[in-house]
């Protein structure tokens, strides 16, 4: 994996040197977090034909609601998976991203169902206990 930072306003032909190379430096799928007018994710998918998972950032002024819009309503044909605001969205699109990588990676699908069933295992069956 790799981490980058990019914007889509402030560095567009960083952005679009990012994506249009990903695949070649061997990603197989790309999480793109962004808040306000969100445009990261819709980018990022115009430039790769990779997955691009799009977690809204949560914004002072509209509480992510902004950032949630700007990446859920993709124009057909540059599909972005669009995860909840914030943490809990970030955790799923990693996740999600794991459930990607394990379609050729059975070590990793035995982890991520490692992972699941201790996540279901921790819940109490009843209160209290």
């Amino acid at each position: 994996h790799e981490v980058r930072i990019v914007s889509a306003h402030r560095t567009p032909d960083r952005l679009a040197d990012y994506a249009k190379t990903a695949q070649g430096r061997g990603l197989s799928v790309i999480i793109a977090g962004a808040g306000g007018a969100a445009h990261l994710p819709g980018m990022c998918a115009a430039w790769t034909a990779l997955p691009v998972l799009g977690v809204p950032v949560e914004s002072h002024a509209l509480k992510g609601m902004d950032s949630l819009l700007s990446i859920v309503q993709m124009p057909g044909g540059i599909p972005v998976g669009t995860l909840a605001i914030g943490k809990a969205g970030a955790t799923n699109a990693a996740l999600l991203a794991a459930s990607i990588l394990a379609l050729s990676d059975p070590a990793l699908g035995t982890r991520l169902a490692a992972w699941r069933a201790a996540q279901t295992a921790a819940v109490a069956e009843e209160p209290g206990r």
